[in-house]
């Protein structure tokens, strides 16, 4: 596998992030050690909510030969918006809520511990998801989209609580629609029409980095691995629930497993099904996600890399 080496370094991060809020001096402290290792880097706070892709493109044009996201899910897919076919490689800082990315890809939770690692990281080149809803302009993102239940539940997330104790927030929103109905819409798969409740998107295997969904999924293949669950009321999601965190919900009835590389997701009028990204709330049905291949360059660890292809190659195999 390829190393890397970088002499200018750029830190976007976002200033509110649960993490870096309360500890915003740990950022000058990854600057120390990213001259430890030879690394020039300079700190740049996102002004805003999508401000991220146009500032981290002027530090690319500035000269900048490595970025470091810090923040959550959210934060890593705007940085990664104004980096897509450059070649530039993004390192993740894990400095949000529930760190899935990081989580998924075996990079430290810890900060300065991430940073320190970066010597024994590879890049590599993966796919990523763009995102359409209805007319508006594509997102990327790197780890999931949702729609259905748990972008209901995202809907109904206190954001106090979820600054004051983090993911908590979502397992208190999800418990509170236990007894409400659910509106099943249609889900596209490559041509292939399915119905659902809950329809998850996915490139990787952790879902919110507590429960393995979809088992299937890595950053390392150039497809989707979609997860779509049938039901009408909140309650029968409680069975789902107790099959994946026991690793059968592929032979549950109700549950259906597919990959794809383009998935449009459509509900009936006047059913206003929301869906989410990476946590984050971006609106409502209808949907679009498509594989786009070969379009980031990941610092990622190399132990991680290595297992994921070995795992990639035994499935493509099977």
């Amino acid at each position: 596998m390829e190393s890397f080496s970088a002499k200018r370094a750029a830190i976007l991060y976002n200033p509110v992030a649960r993490k870096l809020s309360r500890s915003q001096h740990l950022l000058q402290r990854t600057i120390d050690a990213l001259k430890q290792q030879g690394v020039e880097a300079s700190l740049v706070a996102t002004t805003g909510p999508g401000s991220a892709p146009a500032q981290t493109k002027r530090q690319i044009d500035a000269g900048c030969d490595l970025i470091l996201a810090a923040g959550g899910d959210g934060t890593i897919n705007e940085v990664a918006a104004g980096m897509l076919h450059t070649g530039v490689p993004l390192a993740i800082i894990p400095g949000g809520t529930a760190n899935v990315l990081a989580r998924e890809t075996r990079v430290p939770i810890d900060m300065l511990a991430a940073v320190r690692d970066l010597s024994k990281m590879v890049p590599v080149r993966v796919a990523v998801g763009m995102l359409r809803l209805g007319a508006s302009e594509q997102r990327p993102f790197l780890c999931m989209a949702g729609t259905g239940l748990d972008a209901e539940i995202v809907t109904h997330v206190n954001l106090d609580l979820k600054a004051a104790v983090g993911k908590l927030a979502y397992y208190v929103a999800g418990f509170s629609q236990v007894l409400r109905s659910l509106p099943e819409f249609e889900v596209i798969v490559d041509g292939k029409s399915h119905r659902a409740s809950f329809a998850l998107i996915s490139r990787v295997r952790n879902y919110g980095g507590d429960l393995e969904i979809a088992r299937g999924a890595s950053l390392l293949r150039n497809e989707f691995q979609v997860v779509l669950f049938r039901g009408t009321h909140c309650v029968q999601y409680l069975p789902y629930l107790a099959a994946v965190s026991l690793r059968f919900a592929e032979r549950m009835k109700g549950c259906t497993f597919v990959y794809g590389r383009s998935v449009t997701c459509n509900a009936s009028a006047g059913q206003g099904v929301f869906a989410q990204v990476d946590g984050e709330l971006v609106g409502t049905l209808p949907m679009t996600a498509e594989i786009v291949p070969d379009a980031l360059t990941l610092l990622l660890p190399a132990g991680f890399v290595a297992k994921e292809k070995a795992a990639v190659d035994l499935r493509a195999c099977a």
